[in-house]
């Protein structure tokens, strides 16, 4: 069982900047595909980045080149540098083990 703690969101003006974390207990980490995904009220779950085990990353066109997915496997964390928010970035982001386990998640607001 790994759980997953998610920390870092708040309200921001658009524009702005958040780093999300996501903490693991998994003793495995390290070898972990590591996710985010963030649903906005009345829509679906959504894909935000993703990066493999070795470091390769993938992201999703809308948050390309204002998001950055990262990891410290030492300290079993996953993060998400957010830049140039946008109101439409407005969601609960959560975060993703191997496919199979998920955090509680956490709020991010974007509005002036």
């Amino acid at each position: 069982q790994v759980q997953l703690v998610e920390s870092g969101g708040g309200l921001v003006q658009p524009g702005g900047s958040l780093r999300l974390s996501c903490t693991s207990s998994g003793r495995l980490f390290s070898s972990y595909t590591m996710c985010w995904y963030r649903q906005a009220p009345g829509k679906e779950r959504e894909f935000v980045a993703t990066i493999v085990h070795l470091g390769g990353t993938r992201y999703a066109d809308s948050v390309k080149g204002r998001f950055a997915i990262s990891r410290d496997n030492a300290k079993t964390t996953l993060y998400l540098q957010m830049n140039s928010l946008e109101p439409e970035d407005t969601a609960v982001y959560s975060c993703n083990a191997a496919g199979e386990w998920w955090g509680q998640g956490t709020q991010v607001t974007v509005s002036s």
